[in-house]
């Protein structure tokens, strides 16, 4: 026999289950995406330039955390970094989401995030080679330190030269110390601050030292084995291409200095 029904179709004291929506007068929140760590990427998937942003967004951060800023937009960041919000967007999305939506970055969180993805958060220890105008002017500089890299070591192929001038408080080796010195000082960074004649040189003794990077100040291009990374400081070439638009901007149209006159 078929049990009654009423005339919704339903059997007696079955009661109709309706979804329950959010509370009268309570508006539902949309959850925080909060910062996590960095998703780990093979290095040859990010292009250079996005590396070197994300030092400027970090430095920019760190700036903003020490005027009391707990909380930044992408347009805000963007116009302190001189660049568009779209372009940080980009970088930032090849190592995870990040921010909030609606609201942007936590400015200590992402600072951090970009300390942790660019490996600063750990001291990098570095042979200076090099112990002329240069060298000298590297070593003084106190920034490295407060980015985390620490010159380990000094090295000249000259060291007693070098101890009677600029360098007379400063430990000064010989480049046939560079071996040991890389491996009992755990040296993973060499910076090259030699003349161009000499640089191709240094550097081959370097990788033969198995330093893992090499930061080139010398005005010639290295070649170097591809597990090897170089990257170039060329002062001469950054100041040419500084005269090049200067000489194109017709307020400089007066006559110049010409060399050798």
């Amino acid at each position: 026999m078929r049990s009654p029904k009423d005339k919704s179709g339903r059997p007696p004291g079955k009661r109709r289950t309706v979804p329950r929506g959010p509370r009268s007068g309570r508006a539902s929140k949309p959850p925080e995406r909060r910062l996590g760590k960095a998703k780990p990427l093979e290095p040859e998937h990010i292009p250079e330039a996005t590396v070197h942003r994300l030092s400027i967004y970090g430095r920019v951060l760190h700036l903003m955390d020490g005027e009391g800023l707990s909380i930044v937009s992408s347009a805000t960041l963007a116009s302190r970094c001189g660049f568009n919000p779209a372009q940080i967007r980009k970088d930032l999305a090849y190592f995870g989401g990040f921010g909030i939506r609606g609201l942007g970055y936590r400015v200590r969180e992402l600072r951090d995030a970009l300390r942790r993805i660019l490996g600063v958060v750990r001291v990098w220890r570095v042979a200076l080679v090099g112990a002329g105008n240069l060298g000298a002017a590297l070593l003084a500089y106190q920034g490295f330190v407060q980015l985390g890299f620490e010159i380990a070591a000094v090295l000249d192929k000259d060291p007693a030269r070098t101890r009677l001038g600029r360098m007379k408080k400063t430990e000064v080796l010989a480049m046939e110390a560079l071996p040991e010195i890389v491996r009992q000082r755990d040296i993973r960074i060499g910076i090259i601050a030699v003349p161009a004649e000499s640089a191709q040189e240094v550097a081959d003794r370097l990788v033969k030292a198995k330093v893992s990077a090499i930061l080139n100040f010398a005005p010639i291009r290295l070649s170097v084995p591809a597990a090897v990374r170089l990257r170039n400081v060329d002062l001469g070439l950054e100041l040419e291409g500084l005269a090049y638009y200067l000489t194109q901007d017709k307020r400089n149209a007066r006559k110049p200095l010409l060399r050798g006159a």
